[in-house]
């Protein structure tokens, strides 16, 4: 991998990571568009370094929620009445949301990442990004803020991030997927998007940075993937802050055309090469 490799993949994964159009596809598809021959040991490690930039991005964007959340439920195991604060309420039904994923991610997640981790699979399964997107358009009457956000909407959006397990299917659009279909408005579904991505992709990359101690080499390459990790930090804290507010006026139909033509383009260039 070159530095430049490295940036331009890092601010694929930081936009990519919180705009719905999945960046566990991108770092699948990009490479193969662009024909890049990249190792897979030295791809893990880059995916892995990548994904902690952006669990930094995101726990910094929401870092003053996050301690509220924290102080809420610390005072509120003292009470021992967690649901009396709104902010330890909140914080619950992150929790709550986080488990679906968890249960099913640990269960069968490296089977589908087997399976599924190749360019035309992942394009397919970006046609199924696009349609929850339009889903959740049209489903949707967008009448209710996180306040009134229950312990059922916490398990239901929950189980659809279960569905980001699938290379290319967007963790963030599926589950602001889920919480329009429950009525929530498209901002708020997806600030508790982000804000119950911390909890599993905070799991996810402390199981992953274990395995790096079996990579040899693995300080060798630091050099050209610091590049890349900046990238993906500071991309991916600019992509919340401007995606939140871009669903405050606008809807989702841009994104889903959008994992449409990309899913188009892999599967042609995929024919074409044979």
């Amino acid at each position: 991998m070159t530095i430049f490799q490295s940036i331009l993949l890092g601010i694929v994964q930081g936009l990519t990571e919180f705009l719905p159009v999945s960046s566990s596809g991108h770092l699948v598809i990009v490479p193969y568009l662009l024909g890049w021959d990249i190792p897979a040991e030295v791809e893990f490690v880059f995916d892995v370094l990548v994904q902690v930039a952006t669990l930094i991005a995101v726990i910094v964007y929401f870092w003053s929620d996050l301690m509220g959340i924290a102080k809420a439920l610390i005072t509120g195991i003292k009470k021992r009445d967690l649901f009396e604060d709104p902010q330890s309420r909140l914080g619950i039904l992150v929790i709550l949301a986080t488990i679906p994923a968890g249960i099913i991610g640990v269960i069968i997640k490296p089977l589908v990442e087997a399976a599924f981790a190749s360019p035309q699979a992942t394009a397919i399964f970006l046609l199924v990004t696009a349609g929850l997107l339009i889903i959740a358009e049209r489903a949707g009457n967008r009448s209710r803020d996180l306040s009134q956000l229950n312990w059922i909407d916490a398990l239901w959006i929950g189980l659809f991030q279960a569905l980001a397990i699938f290379p290319g299917v967007s963790r963030s659009g599926s589950t602001i997927t889920g919480g329009m279909l429950r009525n929530l408005k498209r901002e708020p579904a997806a600030r508790f998007s982000f804000l119950m991505s911390i909890p599993i992709m905070l799991a996810a990359g402390t199981l992953a940075t274990f395995d790096l101690r079996n990579i040899a080499d693995l300080s060798s390459n630091l050099l050209v993937f610091i590049p890349g990790f900046i990238a993906a930090a500071v991309i991916g804290y600019l992509a919340i802050r401007w995606f939140l507010h871009y669903l405050t006026h606008r809807s989702l139909y841009v994104f889903a055309v959008y994992c449409i033509f990309l899913s188009c383009l892999t599967l042609a260039v995929s024919l074409i090469r044979g």
